[in-house]
């Protein structure tokens, strides 16, 4: 995992040391190491480059203050000097974007994100590392939120700040030179408290209809039928809460203009290994699987909180217990085999679009259940190895959205207003993912 990690932060130098470890342990182990071979190839090639095309330089003797004599330079004008400490190209506003061109490559390390509550209304603010000439005249307009400034905060730090009424749901997105924020919710306010004849939600956006567009979903409530899944007080069961809480997430992403499919939407038992036919089947973009949490009875009263998981060997104990309780119901043996396949089925591609929406999923389910719910423990975007997710041949993540053994987090599974909350925070994931994902 530290090559992955070394791509994610991309770390040129992390990811080549860890390349030739690759190529090396797996050259011993008699494995197939092309790709990472390949993947060497491409840096060694662009450092070859660098050195062929470089010229030798011959040492400059210098002379003594006695033997020097006094050389004529040209003169760098202050605009010349300053000009070369700017970092930042240009910025511009277009529908609900805002575009940051660089001069050279950046990470996400780049951007510092936080939000403020004024008298004047919400801020989502953006400190962005970086230097702009034109910061002081440069205008930002976007239809639909109230003002967005944009001013040099500091001498490598430019900051642009949204502010409206409404709590603006912003999102960024980095691309080589290009830094992208989006605003997603800009039509909210002026969404009618009408509703249509019939539905009995309001009309969506069109910005985030658009995000939904020829995007396909699969949804996996899981457990059902003969299966219950973990059980908390007054013999509740986990197969229940999360079928609730995967319809109500299915119908905000059909309004958002998702196709989307459900496993099941009844109390119908299904195979873990069936469950990712369909979303094979239908070509899905993304692949999600909805659980409750459980923990022993000697932790019943501390274990709370909610978690995303992606597919990966897990690392922690934690992450191992989880999966060895949702893969209970796999009829599988884990017997060397099914542990090779199992390996052999991850790929680093997936590995980090199934990291990546994993992380949009936890901040916004986070944001969406705090607002009535202050006290909900962020768990976490964690690994580990969940059966259901192996037949996935898309980016897929598991949901953990509580511990029904919790005494009071228990009850809340079964509330409805909690249930849509949980709903509504994972839709908003999926639109940030896709947002920044195009």
């Amino acid at each position: 995992m530290q090559y992955l990690k070394a791509v994610l932060n991309n770390n040129q130098d992390v990811e080549i040391k860890n390349l030739k470890i690759l190529i090396s342990s797996g050259k011993k182990l008699k494995k197939d190491v092309s790709r990472y071979q390949k993947e060497l190839k491409k840096y060694n090639g662009s450092i070859n480059n660098i050195h062929t095309n470089s010229k030798k330089i011959k040492p400059i003797k210098i002379n003594t203050i006695k033997n020097t004599k006094k050389i004529n330079r040209p003169r760098i004008s202050k605009y010349d000097v300053n000009k070369s400490k700017y970092t930042i190209d240009s910025v511009y506003s277009k529908d609900n974007q805002i575009f940051i061109h660089f001069k050279t490559n950046i990470t996400k390390n780049y951007i510092k994100f936080f939000e403020k509550k004024t008298k004047s209304g919400n801020q989502d603010i953006y400190d962005i590392k970086g230097s702009f000439k034109d910061a002081q005249p440069t205008k930002l307009r976007i239809k639909g939120v109230k003002q967005i400034v944009i001013k040099q905060e500091k001498q490598n730090t430019l900051r642009i700040l949204f502010e409206d009424r409404i709590n603006l749901k912003t999102v960024y997105n980095v691309n080589k030179k290009l830094l992208t924020l989006t605003v997603l919710n800009i039509d909210k306010k002026n969404i009618s408290a009408t509703k249509t004849k019939n539905s009995k939600s309001p009309r969506i956006s069109q910005k985030i209809r658009k995000i939904g567009e020829n995007r396909v979903v699969v949804l996996d409530a899981g457990h059902g039928g003969k299966d219950p899944g973990a059980i908390g007080s007054k013999k509740k069961y986990e197969k229940n809460s999360v079928l609730a809480v995967t319809r109500y997430l299915g119908s905000i992403l059909k309004q958002r203009g998702y196709k989307v499919y459900l496993t099941r939407t009844k109390d119908k038992y299904i195979k873990v290994n069936n469950r990712t036919v369909l979303a094979n089947k239908k070509k899905a973009d993304i692949f999600l699987s909805i659980h409750a949490n459980a923990a022993h009875k000697s932790k019943v009263k501390q274990a709370r909180g909610i978690e995303t998981f992606f597919l990966s060997p897990a690392r922690s104990e934690r992450a191992k217990r989880v999966a060895a309780k949702e893969n209970k119901s796999d009829v599988r043996k884990m017997n060397g085999a099914t542990k090779q396949v199992f390996l052999e089925s991850l790929n680093r591609p997936r590995i980090t679009a199934s990291h990546k929406l994993s992380i949009d999923i936890q901040k916004n389910m986070l944001y969406s259940v705090r607002k009535q719910y202050k006290d909900v423990v962020d768990g976490g975007v964690r690994e580990g190895p969940f059966w259901v997710l192996v037949g996935a041949q898309m980016p897929s993540v598991l949901v953990e959205i509580g511990y029904i053994t919790h005494p009071k987090e228990g009850r809340r599974l079964f509330e409805k207003r909690y249930q849509k909350n949980l709903a509504l925070g994972i839709a908003n994931g999926i639109d940030s993912y896709f947002a920044k994902n195009p």
